[in-house]
């Protein structure tokens, strides 16, 4: 098969039948597309003249490469080849999948950067008023903070935040989240957040809406539309900087927050597994190690026969 037919066949299947976002297919058909100019430049067009060795061959010039690429991007890449041969192997448009013998590189494992409690809360004073009047400026600042507080009262990914309908805020002490491959879960929020959202919701959605065309969507932008990722980034960094945060802050920021904030106050390491929408425990253990290097902090600064 030709290897870009085979390319659009598999990226059609990541979308469609196992429902990946845009955004992940996107990565894929960029990961791929260099694979396939790779290929083409040593004259293989056909997926049936990929061989393990030319597999191999690609895999460690990408790894050789200077300046070194991130452990985590080679892996991403390596991902992305190895998905495409075994698609093929499996629905029978080649008989042997080349990448079988293929090993992804170890990634080191980075600790999350988390806020304290405190550069949170600078930062959500920093992002609006928690109530406000009507005018310009209350309506973008009333939703900033309501859009800050409900990300660190959830831990949700920025994506599944400005996918919100106003509906899916109607029972109001809890949120239905729609996340990776369209999974959907249960998420408590916060007296403080829901404060913030009652404000937003009454004082300045209405307003915002009468801007733009009628929309579900719970945040709006300040022409009416549903507010993109790329503009909830913006608040959020200009929140920081407003709060003269000098670390660099993202909405994952406030995800990895939420996990550390619960786990060091004894939350379960399984129910906020629930609560962060991971398939896997082992993904949310990670957040245990913040905790303990706390714990060691603690303990060093405490325990008379410590040090």
């Amino acid at each position: 098969m030709q290897l870009d037919r085979a390319v659009d066949a598999y990226l059609r299947h990541v979308s469609i039948e196992r429902g990946l976002s845009a955004h992940t297919a996107a990565a894929y058909r960029r990961d791929l597309s260099g694979y396939l100019d790779w290929l083409a430049g040593r004259g293989i067009r056909d997926s049936g003249d990929v061989t393990a060795s030319v597999v191999a061959e690609f895999a460690a010039e990408r790894a050789s490469a200077e300046p070194p690429p991130a452990a985590s991007s080679l892996a991403r890449l390596q991902s992305s080849v190895r998905g495409l041969h075994r698609f093929l192997a499996r629905e029978g448009i080649e008989s042997e999948d080349p990448t079988g013998r293929l090993r992804p590189p170890k990634a080191g494992r980075r600790l999350p950067k988390a806020l304290t409690v405190d550069q949170v809360e600078r930062l959500l004073d920093a992002a609006g008023p928690a109530t406000g009047g009507v005018d310009a400026a209350d309506l973008i600042g009333l939703r900033d903070r309501a859009l800050l507080e409900l990300l660190y009262a959830t831990g949700a990914r920025v994506s599944e935040i400005v996918q919100l309908d106003v509906d899916d805020m109607a029972q109001g002490d809890v949120v239905r989240l729609r996340g990776k491959g369209a999974k959907e879960r249960i998420v408590p929020v916060g007296s403080y957040a829901r404060a913030a959202l009652e404000a937003y919701l009454t004082r300045s959605r209405p307003e915002l809406s009468r801007r733009g065309r009628a929309t579900p969507r719970l945040f709006l932008g300040a022409r009416g539309a549903p507010l993109s990722r790329q503009s909830a980034w913006l608040v959020i960094q200009h929140a920081a900087e407003r709060a003269e945060l000098t670390a660099h802050v993202s909405p994952h920021t406030l995800r990895h927050s939420f996990a550390t904030h619960l786990l060091q106050g004894g939350a379960d390491v399984r129910v906020v597994q629930e609560l962060l929408g991971h398939a896997s425990v082992a993904t949310t253990q990670i957040y245990t190690h913040v905790s303990v290097d706390a714990l060691r902090d603690v303990y060093a600064t405490s325990h008379p026969r410590a040090r």
